[in-house]
């Protein structure tokens, strides 16, 4: 097994744009990280670099302390999964997951034992003579990666590989993907733009936009602890709710948060959780919070804690719990942020709020209710750079250089 170190991998088709900008990135021996980010955003072509089927334009990458980044693909010791399977459809199952071992020039004994390991890992047992057209999409899907065992590389490489399958299909075979992984203790680097499948299956999150690396953590940290506003919005399903605020004095030491014609008072918890937020007095800023750090005030027996007015304008009904989509009362979210700012843009469409709910209460669609906040789920984010006011994180990435920036032009 290997680990993967890449640093300044840089991508460039024209010369000037950057699919893949600057990118550093340390994979652990065994580990399984995951790549994501929306369409576009590079993870793909990352990938590709590492295998060794995309030209790298600056930068390194070594597999297993060993520099590859000229190598081709072949002298890397990888195996890739495309989101295609790519299976030959002339050959049977067994034939597709022992092909690798026949370019090999493996004695034929050796590969039917191979082969009959990997099917029954696989649970591909009894569809060996099967064609590909014969199979189901989950079953093609695990030929697909008993073709990249087979031969026990040092690095798997996935890229979508569940995307041309159903939703329960999804969920079944990403348990199955993480469960095989843990038992080969294969360093594995696996692409989705889908975050629920990165959160769901990664020792670590890379989260890309733009071609540059945001955030690389636990999925726990990327949720609990998101150094931009990107990723705060990018991960967890439903999304972030946003609005532009503005930090204003209390009485004594005590500091609010202006939202509109509303105001949210803000605890010792929220104030030590963003070091900053004294000198941010009269200042705007963006608040995050999570659906699931509001509730219906009822629910917590009013009054509990901060609360704002807002209207239901939807109701969706899962079964154990209600997600509540709501127009907060006041002003436009987005005008206590400049206007033309890209973080504005961000903001004005995160104008309504989403309330994760219990259902021993159901609102109706045109309802005013009170919506309690727990703020001690509050984050706030700078509305020019979009870097989170919580502090400096912990990882070396966009978020951190941000921060510092903040934190220089404060000083």
């Amino acid at each position: 097994m290997a680990d993967i170190a890449i640093r300044g991998i840089t991508k460039s088709y024209d010369g000037r744009s950057r699919a893949v900008d600057s990118v550093d990135l340390d994979i652990a021996d065994g580990e399984l990280l995951v790549l994501v980010g929306p369409s576009g955003c590079g993870k793909s072509t990352l990938l590709r670099m590492i295998a060794g089927l995309e030209e790298v334009t600056e930068g390194t990458v070594a597999i297993g302390g060993r520099d590859v980044t000229t190598s081709q693909p072949r002298d890397r010791d990888v195996a890739m999964v495309f989101q295609s399977y790519a299976l030959y459809p002339h050959m049977s199952v067994a034939r597709n997951i022992g092909y690798p071992l026949r370019l090999a020039k493996a004695p034929r004994a050796e590969i039917a034992r191979r082969v009959a390991e990997v099917a029954d890992v696989l649970q591909l047992t009894e569809v060996l003579d099967r064609k590909p057209s014969q199979l189901s999409g989950g079953q093609r899907q695990r030929v697909a990666m008993g073709r990249a065992i087979i031969r026990h590389p040092q690095v798997f490489l996935l890229d979508e590989p569940l995307s041309n399958l159903d939703a329960k299909l999804r969920v079944e075979m990403r348990a199955e993907i993480a469960r095989l992984q843990r038992e080969l203790a294969v360093t594995t680097v696996y692409v989705t733009h889908d975050q629920t499948e990165a959160m769901t299956m990664g020792t670590r999150v890379a989260v890309l936009r733009d071609g540059r690396l945001q955030q690389v953590d636990t999925p726990q940290r990327l949720y609990d602890d998101p150094v931009n506003l990107f990723v705060a919005t990018f991960i967890g399903s439903p999304s972030m709710n946003v609005f532009g605020g503005t930090i204003e004095q209390g009485a004594g030491d005590d500091l609010a948060l202006r939202l509109g014609d509303q105001r949210l008072a803000l605890d010792g918890e929220v104030v030590a959780a963003h070091p900053r937020l004294r000198a941010l007095v009269g200042r705007p800023v963006v608040a995050g919070i999570r659906p699931e750090a509001l509730d219906l005030a009822v629910e917590r027996g009013s009054p509990a804690g901060p609360a704002v007015e807002a209207t239901v304008d939807l109701v969706e009904s899962l079964g154990a719990e209600l997600i509540v989509h709501l127009s907060v009362t006041g002003p436009s979210a987005a005008t206590a942020v400049g206007q033309g700012d890209a973080w504005a843009q961000v903001v004005a469409r995160k104008g309504r709020a989403v309330a994760r709910l219990g259902t021993r209460v159901r609102p109706a669609p045109g309802d005013v209710v009170e919506l309690a906040v727990d703020t001690s789920g509050l984050h706030l984010f700078d509305p020019g750079s979009g870097a989170s006011l919580r502090g400096l994180p912990k990882s070396g990435t966009a978020g951190d250089r941000d921060a510092a920036d903040l934190a220089t032009s404060d000083a």
